[in-house]
């Protein structure tokens, strides 16, 4: 079978200058229209519009009208046949012909009979362009005839036994409609046990004595006279019996083990199987080697009926009804076959040519047997119709080649088997006629913004025209994301914006001339509800309202109305509406209900709904609040193709109302047990139209939602499967990639079953090279999601789509992706690579960029290898340890950092594709200028003596240029931190070994050592340590200090100082008033404060870690001051001077007075006990 698919829109997009929209229509759908002003000077051959049935039963007791209608320029004249010979209706005064028609209306009602008109009619509708013929009519009158008389004797049998009362109807035309009755026009009860056939007979499997009756009475209705005739009465008398034998299921109907059915395409097929038996057999149906199909299949009569509704060729084979008691089964088979009268695949479609053009007529149907096509032109068979140099037929297609205005004619084409035929015209029309607009000109459309504008351009000429739209009254291009042009020229807008407003030009063009027509559009803001009445819950007797405010466009008047449980509110003076609010005073139970505030204009309409529940004023209880309870009894109706109804009853709302209904459904096909959210409708709403999709098993169920939360799910519905359907999407994700130089990797994300629509999902994958004039090349691949093309040109830019197909057709057409075949290694190096150093740890780099061709794949960037020249003893040691620096894109140049000062450095620079680097470009030397050092290595005090000390070192790792000299700082510590003078001492720099002499013994000393190049210092180490001690003075010390005298001494002088201080403790205490206080008064002067060491103040401290030499001085407060002493009477005042006496309460007899020595600029205040040693050396 081959599948055509034939766009109905074609969706281009804009950004041409200008956009032409471009219309293409196939010719052999061209119709003319039969717009009034083309038709006055416009030919076309006759075209039956109306006839009668083929098989046309008539009331004997009406008139009898056989209809004929046709269309044409001129207007075509009518003649009939009847039994195959021309039927002369002037020398018949009962038949007339409606004027300006071919309708025949036979006047029986006033003389003559229906049968006398009985017969095969055909009408011919005939002008100057050929002659269009109707289907043969067979007319015939109805018929109801009587029942013969019979004598029917009474039925007598035992309870138990089987029955079967005959019906046997008299024969009518149409057969009619049979049916069982009492005298009193009651129908008869009917179940399992006692059924009608499918013959009329009425069948008792078993009999009761409650069957037993004189009036089983058969009835037959002819609709078309509508009556009824009724078979004489038939007697049942039923014996009781004691008890009856039961036995095993036998066949009433049919006789046998087997029999055979046939029944053509497109009927009901129905299959009947009744048993008899005690106690009553059941019935089922199987289908031996398949299914019964989904959808198509129903039970009647107590499942005795199969019918199977559409039946195909496919439905045929072998059904088996088996019956079952409990004494045993049986089972018949009946061999069903099914034969198709003739049925369209592709029927003639007019042709309209312009004089010279091709066209084909193609007449295609299938039937069973397969049909026999003839073909006739203007009624006549071909075979002796004038003959026509411009036609040539080849069985069931006409082809015509250079057309002249002779060649115009009308064809008919037959279909026929045994089981029917079919009959269809197509006229061949060959016309000049330039380009015609039919659409009225200026037309105003105007559209909401955001929805679809349909600018409508009806045309017509022949040859066909092709149809141009423009924007603007001079033909300005337009600049639209997309549009969508229809076959009838509608230019469609799919989301008009308000920048869509203005003028469009519709232009027709063929060889003979050229049409326009313009029409404007204008864009509108839709209508809002900006603020929606809202849910209330109000008391009997209060007032309650509803705003509802409406935003429109200023060009638009709306209308605002207002509805109560959707429809018209009640005539009520306690319901008032102003301006935006409706108002009900003294609410009553009667108010509750649903409102709803309606705004419309002349484009469009909204709404917006709010539920008003009336509650009593009384204290209540407390209401207990909750979920809803599910919904229940759900039903499926109204099934179509992609939709269905879905109804079912809410459950409890527990107090608080339903505000909406949530439908899922499951896929059992693709994805059973996995349900997914379809829609959320109305808590209002107990029905909701679904839309489908095809090819699936659905399932339903639904919950419902409150204010509180959500309900538990109710039961699943019945199921419902869709019919297959061509996809409506493709894949996503396409892609295109090569692994290889020499091929492409074409990828995509393949359809889910819910997305393919139908069986036998597949990928049409089609690839063209995009520079190139190739055609496109497709392939046809199932269950895998990528495909590889072999022998492809390396990096070569590709067009690839993935089209979707399953058994029934094909997606729409998919959207054009570019990709690229696999990339290559690049094949030139960078060239013209020029350093620039900017400084001793930074380099930049240019280089111009290699022909895009080279590249063969997509450009990744530029990488940079650079490496620093080894000497001879480093580079036997180890590799060359090489430097990789990458810059992404296009970019001709980058800066190098981290470099090695006084470095020799060499590089290189390739370029990076996806595939890999290429070529590497000649090498590029440069030198790094010098830098400051690193910190010597190691920095070791040897050989300490009583005045010198020798410093080793290393010189620096790093020494980043050439060494110019050392620098030696260093200074004394003493135990206390503080600092002596700083010593600069400047040592060649091929010296690692220097001797300081002259140094104080026992002094700690620190040390601060840096190398240097010509471009500066570079980082220093610093080191300590201590000169040795004199042994004789350390001896001649220890000695006095071990000596009874000495100790004697200090503890006297230690006694004084600890009676001083009482004295002076208590003195203070007494609050007495002495000169000291002047004193005190007087260290707020500025003249006495402490000053650094040129003007009298104290340096400061630095930490040692700074690794910088040390101020002279000792640590000092937060302040960075250091105060003289915390009192100016310190013992020295208290000493012996000449002032100095006591009274003799312990205080001071007038003004002290002692001298102060000034301590040394390097002071000694701290507050650690000084060693032995170190004491000894003050007191010498």
């Amino acid at each position: 079978m081959q599948l055509k698919i034939m766009p109905k829109k074609k969706r281009l997009s804009a950004g041409r200058v200008p956009l032409i929209l471009f219309l293409c229509q196939m010719i052999s759908a061209l119709e003319v229209p039969l717009d009034p002003k083309l038709l006055e000077d416009l030919v076309q051959p006759p075209t039956i519009t109306q006839q009668s049935p083929k098989d046309y039963i008539i009331d004997p007791r009406e008139n009898i009208v056989i209809q004929c209608e046709a269309k044409g320029k001129p207007p075509p004249s009518f003649s009939w046949t009847r039994n195959g010979t021309h039927f002369d209706i002037d020398k018949d005064p009962l038949v007339t012909m409606k004027p300006g028609s071919g309708t025949l209306i036979i006047n029986i009602m006033s003389e003559g009979k229906a049968e006398t008109y009985e017969g095969v009619y055909q009408c011919t509708a005939r002008n100057e362009r050929g002659a269009a013929i109707s289907n043969n009519i067979v007319i015939r009158p109805s018929r109801s005839p009587l029942w013969t008389k019979e004598k029917l004797e009474p039925i007598i049998l035992r309870s138990g036994q089987s029955l079967v009362l005959p019906c046997r109807p008299p024969v009518g035309l149409p057969p009619p409609i049979i049916f069982w009755m009492d005298n009193s026009f009651q129908r008869l009860p009917q179940s399992e046990r006692v059924s009608q056939g499918l013959n009329g007979d009425l069948y008792f499997s078993n009999v009761l004595p409650e069957d037993t009756r004189e009036d089983y009475i058969c009835y037959a209705r002819f609709n078309h006279t509508q009556t009824i005739q009724q078979k004489q009465p038939i007697s049942v008398k039923v014996i009781s019996a004691k008890s009856s034998r039961e036995r095993p299921p036998t066949f009433l109907t049919p006789e046998g083990n087997a029999s055979n059915k046939e029944e053509l395409r497109g009927n009901v097929l129905s299959l009947e199987c009744i048993a008899e038996g005690l106690p009553t057999p059941v019935i089922y149906w199987i289908k031996e080697d398949g299914i019964l199909p989904i959808n198509r299949t129903f039970y009647k009569n107590f499942k005795k009926t199969l019918q199977i509704i559409h039946v195909s060729e496919a439905d045929s084979g072998n059904y088996q009804c088996i019956a079952k008691n409990a004494l045993g089964a049986i089972h018949h088979t009946i061999s069903v076959t099914v034969k198709a009268a003739p049925y369209w695949i592709m029927a003639p479609q007019n042709l309209v040519l312009s004089p010279g053009e091709d066209g084909t007529l193609i007449c295609r149907a299938n039937g069973k047997p397969k049909p026999r096509i003839s073909w006739l032109t203007n009624g006549v068979p071909v075979e002796i119709a004038p003959d026509d140099p411009s036609r040539k037929i080849d069985g069931d297609t006409i082809i015509f080649s250079n057309v002249q205005e002779r060649s115009s004619a009308v064809y008919q084409c037959n279909a026929s088997n045994e089981y029917g035929y079919l009959l269809a015209n197509a006229f061949v029309n060959v016309l000049a006629e330039p380009p015609r607009i039919l659409t009225t000109a200026n037309t105003l459309y105007q559209v909401i913004a955001n929805r679809p504008a349909l600018l409508d351009c009806a045309f017509f000429g022949s040859p066909l025209p092709t149809i141009e739209w423009f924007k603007g009254a001079k033909g300005s291009a337009l600049h639209e994301d997309i549009y969508v042009l229809h076959e009838n020229g509608t230019l469609e807008i799919p989301v008009a914006q308000k920048d869509s407003t203005g003028t469009y030009t519709c232009v027709a063009r063929n060889k003979l001339g050229m049409a326009k027509n313009e029409v404007h559009l204008e864009i509108k803001d839709p209508t809002r509800i900006i603020k929606q009445p809202e849910y209330a819950v109000v008391q009997r007797g209060s007032t309650v309202s509803f705003e509802c405010k409406v935003k429109h466009d200023h060009t638009l008047i709306p209308t605002v109305i207002w509805l109560k449980d959707n429809s018209e509110l009640p005539s009520d003076e306690r319901l008032t509406i102003d301006k935006d609010q409706l108002v009900i005073a003294d609410v009553s139970d009667d108010d509750s209900g649903t409102y709803t505030c309606v705004a419309n204009t002349t484009l469009d309409n909204v709404s917006a709904s709010a539920v008003l529940s009336v509650v009593a004023p009384t204290p209540t209880p407390a209401p207990v609040y909750d979920v809803p309870n599910p919904p229940f009894d759900l039903e499926l109706t109204n099934p179509l193709d992609k939709s269905v109804q879905l109804s079912w009853t809410p459950g409890d709302d527990n107090n608080s109302p339903i505000t909406k209904f949530i439908i899922e459904y499951e896929d059992t096909m693709h994805e059973a047990g996995l349900w997914h959210h379809h829609t959320e409708v109305s808590g209002t709403q107990t029905t909701a139209q679904l839309k489908l999709s095809p090819y699936v098993n659905y399932s339903f169920r639904v919950m419902a939602e409150n204010s509180i939360g959500r309900s538990s799910p109710s039961e699943a519905s019945e199921q419902y499967l869709t019919k297959a359907a061509e996809p409506d999407k493709n894949p996503t994700a396409v892609e295109g990639l090569g692994s290889e130089p020499d091929n492409l990797v074409i990828t995509w994300k393949p359809l889910n079953g819910f997305e393919s629509n139908g069986p036998g999902l597949q990928y049409k994958v089609s690839w063209r090279q995009k520079d190139g004039d190739d055609e496109w090349t497709s392939v046809v691949v199932a269950n895998v999601s990528k495909y590889i093309v072999s022998g492809t040109p390396t990096f070569v830019p590709y067009l690839i789509k993935v089209q979707a197909l399953n058994d029934v057709g094909f997606a729409p057409e998919p959207a054009v992706v570019m990709g690229h075949s696999g990339e290559d290694l690049p094949m030139v190096a960078p060239g013209n690579v020029r350093v620039t150093v900017v400084n001793s740890t930074l380099a930049e780099v240019h280089w111009d960029p290699v022909p895009l061709k080279s590249i063969r794949g997509h450009l990744q960037g530029y990488r940079i290898y650079y490496w620093k020249a080894q000497n001879s003893s480093k580079r036997k040691r180890r590799h060359i340890e090489k430097k990789i620096l990458t810059f992404q894109g296009s970019k001709t140049h980058g800066m190098l950092p981290g470099l090695e000062p006084f470095s020799h450095y060499t590089l290189n620079v390739r370029v990076v594709n996806g595939k890999g680097e290429g070529p590497a470009s000649s090498d590029q030397v440069f030198n790094t200028p010098e830098g400051v050092p690193s910190a010597p290595s190691s920095l070791k005090i040897v050989n300490p003596t009583l005045d010198s000390l020798t410093l080793e070192w290393d010189p620096p790792s790093h020494p980043n240029g050439i060494l110019t000299e050392y620098t030696l700082k260093y200074q004394p510590i003493n135990s206390t931190h503080e600092l002596g003078p700083l010593v600069d001492l400047k040592i060649p720099a091929n010296k690692t070994r220097w001797t300081l002499k002259n140094l104080n013994f026992s002094t700690r000393y620190k040390f601060y050592f840096y190398a240097q190049t010509s471009a500066g210092s570079g980082s220093q180490i610093t080191e300590e340590a201590v000169t040795t001690v004199d042994e004789a003075m350390a001896s001649r010390q220890v000695d006095i200090a071990t000596q009874g005298w000495f100790i004697g001494l200090m503890c006297a002088v230690a006694l004084l100082i600890l009676i001083l201080l009482i004295v002076c403790f208590i003195r203070r205490n007494k609050g007495g008033k002495y000169p000291v206080k002047e004193k005190e008064d007087a260290r707020a002067d500025p003249e006495i404060q402490p000053m650094k060491e040129d003007d009298g103040t104290f340096g400061e401290y630095s930490d040692a870690e700074d690794h910088k030499p040390l101020k002279k001085g000792s640590r000092t407060p937060s302040d960075r001051t250091v105060k003289k002493e915390d009192s100016d009477d310190s013992l020295v005042d208290y000493g012996e001077g000449v002032n100095g006496q006591f009274n003799e309460d312990g205080s001071f007899i007038g003004q002290y007075s002692g001298k102060k020595e000034k301590e040394p600029a390097e002071g000694n205040e701290s507050s650690e006990a000084p060693s032995p040693v170190n004491a000894m050396n003050s007191f010498v």
